[in-house]
């Protein structure tokens, strides 16, 4: 799917967020990756076959 060199980072792969955004919708909280990943603004992710991956975003320290 991607034309990008280096190429992408596959959807299964451990570092699958490097992949360049295609599509970016800050306003509604998703950007789609080229890998089919679609990245969520709190980043959860959706990957290309319906699995998910819970958001894995850093604590706030107070």
């Amino acid at each position: 799917m991607c034309g990008h060199q280096p190429i992408c980072p596959t959807a299964y792969s451990a570092d699958r967020e490097a992949s360049h955004v295609i599509s970016a919708h800050p306003d509604q909280g998703w950007s789609l990756l080229c890998n089919g990943v679609v990245l969520f603004e709190d980043t959860g992710l959706l990957l290309p076959d319906g699995s998910i991956v819970a958001p894995h975003r850093e604590p706030i320290a107070a």
